[in-house]
């Protein structure tokens, strides 16, 4: 597990994920053009779920899901 440190709504908080996660929030980042803490930030402001570990992880999952799934067209 890593555990990074940052500010959210000017409080500062600390994430621990496995390595593989920080890589996919990082590319998620990349592609969207923000910020690491402009996405966590986005996630924390959307989560439905207690932990923003778990949060993040859920995105992830999300995000890769959507680049998988079949296009579907009308």
């Amino acid at each position: 597990m890593d555990k990074r440190s940052l500010s959210i709504a000017g409080h500062r908080t600390s994430i621990a994920l496995e390595p593989e996660f920080w890589a996919a929030l990082e590319q998620m980042a990349a592609e969207t053009g923000q910020t690491m803490t402009a996405l966590i930030c986005s996630i924390d402001a959307n989560r439905q779920t207690t932990n923003l570990s778990s949060a993040a992880r859920l995105a992830v999952l999300g995000w890769y899901q959507a680049k998988t799934a079949p296009e579907t067209h009308p």
